[in-house]
């Protein structure tokens, strides 16, 4: 059953156009994240959902239930926000049972609901402590526990991790796969952060200029964008997006990159033969511009070795980032730490071809 289903929702101030013909499908128990850039719209598509922004046009249904004019307070939801919105001046036992004592759940009841959700978050020696006794992870923690009382049909979280620093976000970025696992609940969560995107989403929706991009699986919308968008968008350092030309080379489909002797030819996929002498645009994650004695696979022509001038090295401990010219463009390539390259020298890369993907650079979209 879904539990969340948006339907045509759209969203504008004045004549600004926010949200555009937005339609999504989460089912039960489904990690979903809304990702995009700033001024994306995925926050105020997660305010449409929670009651705390109306559409302009559409509808939002949770658990069946169409939401339209029902307020944020009877939608059976609970949100994280990105500030943690705690009261100062309660202690973390009072935030998180507040909720309840609105909703006069009785006292026992509240005591069970709370020991267990502290336990579950490892917050019990916390539960005296007022917000500014507390770190930014456990005042997250708190935050979460709140939403957590209310075992919600929709848990919504607002870039819960943003204020944190580098170390902190991974952990806790952990503790909340954990506790999907644990619940099964389901959850729409914003961010604007790719890697939470790709560790935490059961389908991941990218959001540009109002729009929707591509709404798949991690592993589908990494590795078969929908569009340059998502292919620039999705991945750190990005997928490496370059001009080539297809053509046919004893009945294969061969990208052309560059010209004479700098030109790089790459076998194609074979769905792009009707392609044969257009221009594309040829995709190419960096870890598939690696080290020559790299193996990706047993099958014959899958992995092509060229040679590439290269202009930089960024070390990054367990890996080293090489920025390379193939084909007279500027591209990305990971190579082992111990790989020791020098700039303007010209070095032979290894290249999994199995994983390349075309666009059309009119429309953008993926052809193959």
């Amino acid at each position: 059953m879904s539990a969340l289903t948006i339907r045509n929702v759209s969203k504008h101030y004045g004549p600004l156009p926010v949200l555009k013909d937005i339609n999504l499908e989460i089912d039960s128990g489904e990690f979903t994240i809304l990702v995009g850039p700033s001024g994306c719209g995925k926050s105020t598509l997660l305010n449409i959902i929670s009651g705390l922004d109306t559409a302009s046009e559409g509808m939002i249904e949770i658990g069946g239930r169409p939401m339209n004019g029902v307020a944020a307070k009877d939608r059976n939801i609970a949100m994280v926000f990105q500030s943690y919105a705690l009261y100062p001046s309660m202690t973390v036992r009072r935030n998180m049972t507040f909720g309840m004592e609105c909703r006069k759940v009785p006292k026992q009841q509240q005591a069970e609901i709370l020991d267990r959700v502290a336990r579950l978050l490892q917050i019990e020696a916390l539960l005296d402590r007022k917000p500014s006794q507390l770190s930014g992870g456990q005042r997250q923690r708190v935050a979460m526990g709140r939403a957590l009382v209310r075992d919600p049909l929709l848990f919504l979280f607002d870039e819960p991790l943003s204020n944190l620093d580098a170390k902190l976000r991974v952990e806790m970025r952990m503790e909340i796969k954990r506790l999907h696992q644990r619940l099964g609940s389901t959850i729409v969560y914003v961010t604007h952060d790719q890697i939470e995107a790709m560790t935490l989403a059961s389908r991941i929706a990218v959001m540009h200029q109002g729009v929707v991009q591509q709404f798949a699986d991690p592993d589908t919308v990494y590795n078969r964008p929908a569009n340059l968008f998502v292919a620039r968008f999705m991945g750190a350092p990005p997928m490496n997006t370059l001009a080539a030309r297809l053509e046919m080379v004893d009945g294969a489909v061969v990208a052309v990159m560059g010209q004479g002797e700098t030109a790089v030819r790459l076998p194609a996929p074979d769905v792009a033969q009707t392609w044969a002498g257009r221009e594309v645009v040829l995709g190419i994650r960096p870890e598939c511009i690696t080290e020559p004695t790299r193996h990706f696979s047993d099958a014959p022509g899958t992995t092509v070795t060229v040679a590439a001038p290269v202009e930089m090295t960024e070390p990054t401990g367990a890996e080293t980032i090489v920025v390379l010219r193939l084909g007279g463009e500027q591209a990305l390539g990971r190579v082992a730490p111990d790989i020791r390259l020098t700039m303007g020298e010209t070095a032979r890369f290894a290249v999994d071809t199995r994983k390349i993907c075309l666009f059309d650079p009119i429309s953008e979209g993926r052809i193959a």
